[in-house]
């Protein structure tokens, strides 16, 4: 392999992990309200996107460790890497026991990915494509039910207005780390394979405003976190949840079942 291609695709790795990176770390979120949920209904509901996230999470980790010749796979990606070799924004791995603020994250998280998958099963690498197609009608509905509930507590009494508003704050100012560009290599946004998270922004922001006046809400005009999540600089949170989350398969290194 030369010098060119091998750069091609060590990058295209890289955007693939932090994709996989955000759904894994969801998915470990989302899970927290299976028997927690305000309703029965919303704890099946909240299950399954997680289990969705999930079955993201793990096409996109088996590609990567395709792409980077990785021996264990996605097992040894997701239970085995460092809290600094995790590629996900921080939006997604804060703690989230409220539940206006897991419905505000999901808003802005689903219609993320629904923008993005949208482009990235019209782009040329046939995996990638191929997995984000599958994606796409997934996060449609994790986008939908999102919205269903912040309109629902946004625009109900004062009290679930003033939760839900509460939450939106909270959750904002780590929006715009997905929508940097700064860690990916400009070199492989310019072959076409995948798109600079900067060319997102307008389209989802404007999506998700229509959803926050529908709810009566407002946007928050904090100013942004600092949000390293793409570069490996993680929360406080991130070392608690991978503890949670690799306990198991770190206790009985290469166990099968």
């Amino acid at each position: 392999m030369n010098a060119a291609l091998a750069r091609y695709v060590l990058a295209l790795a890289d955007d693939v992990l932090a994709l996989a990176d955000d759904a894994l770390v969801s998915s470990q979120r989302l899970a927290w309200w299976i028997s927690r949920a305000p309703q029965l209904e919303e704890d099946v509901a909240l299950a399954n996107i997680a289990l969705d996230q999930l079955g993201q999470a793990r096409s996109l980790l088996s590609y990567a460790a395709e792409l980077t010749g990785g021996a264990g796979g996605e097992d040894e990606l997701a239970y085995l890497r460092e809290e600094r070799e995790f590629r996900n924004v921080c939006l997604v791995e804060r703690a989230q026991t409220d539940f206006g603020v897991t419905m505000a994250r999901l808003l802005c998280h689903s219609t993320w990915q629904h923008v993005l998958y949208a482009e990235l099963a019209r782009r040329s690498d046939d995996m990638l494509a191929a997995i984000a197609a599958k994606a796409v009608k997934e996060v449609a509905y994790h986008r939908d039910h999102a919205q269903h509930w912040v309109v629902r507590l946004g625009d109900g009494t004062a009290e679930s207005h003033r939760r839900m508003q509460a939450a939106l704050t909270a959750e904002w100012p780590w929006v715009h780390e997905l929508f940097d560009d700064s860690w990916l290599d400009p070199g492989l946004a310019a072959t076409g394979t995948v798109l600079a998270p900067s060319t997102l922004r307008e389209q989802v922001g404007a999506e998700i405003e229509a959803v926050v006046e529908a709810a009566t809400l407002t946007l928050p005009t904090d100013p942004d976190a600092v949000s390293r999540g793409r570069h490996g600089l993680h929360t406080e949170q991130m070392g608690f949840l991978l503890a949670e989350m690799q306990h198991l398969a770190r206790s009985h290194p290469g166990a099968t079942w």
